[in-house]
Parts: structure tokens; C-alpha cells; sequence
């Protein structure tokens, strides 16, 4: 089983949302974070005063998976989500040893 997290600019949340239900995910956790990559930011101008924005506004996408369906969203994110923009996203693939669903006990792939 895989953990994927999507960190993706929020104007890319409802294309990444169609395409992980497209790959019939069991369900997803979305919040909105704040950080910076490679572009540390941006600098701003008021009333003549420059500043800088370092932490600019995220969507952090999570999901389990098993490892085929994850080897699949993210060569889908990778090649419908547009790419040309710094601070586009990233995606962080994460080994998963189990899940145990506290309700039922199942564990492994049926607790997903």
C-alpha cells in the first residue's frame, strides 16, 4: 500500500479531485496549508513599501492506495495537470505497512 501526498496550487483541486476519482480512490483528506518550494515567495509593493510573501496558499491532497493504483494517479497528475508554472506541486509517495479500520478491526488493503 502506498500514502500519496499532492501538494498542488488550489486552482488545480477539482482537476486532481476528478482524476483520483477516475481511479475509483476510497477516499481522499484535503487541506488547505501554506508553505514554499524553489520560489521562496514573491515580493509585493504597498503604499511604496516592498515585503516579501514567503509562504504562499496549498492544497495538500492524501490518499492510501494500493501500489499499483498509486503508480497510476500519479502518472495521471503527472501528465494532465499543467506543469509550466513554478510551484506547479509535488507528489510524496510513502510506503504504508498497515491499516486498521478501528470500527471493524479488518486490517491490510480491506481496512481501505
Amino acid at each position: 500500500m502506498k500514502k500519496l501526498e499532492i501538494v498542488l496550487n488550489p486552482d488545480l483541486l477539482e482537476e486532481a479531485k476528478d482524476i483520483l476519482n477516475t481511479c475509483d480512490v476510497q477516499g481522499m483528506m484535503i487541506s488547505n496549508i501554506m508553505g514554499y518550494g524553489n520560489q521562496k515567495g514573491f515580493k509585493k509593493s504597498y503604499r511604496g513599501t516592498s515585503y516579501t510573501v514567503n509562504f504562499l496558499p496549498k492544497i495538500k491532497i492524501e490518499t492510501i492506495t494500493d501500489d499499483e493504483t498509486a503508480d497510476i494517479i500519479v502518472k495521471l497528475l503527472t501528465e494532465k495537470l499543467p506543469s509550466d508554472e513554478i510551484g506547479g506541486g509535488k507528489i510524496f509517495v510513502f510506503d504504508v505497512s498497515d491499516v486498521i479500520r478501528i470500527r471493524t478491526g479488518e486490517t491490510g488493503p480491506d481496512a481501505i
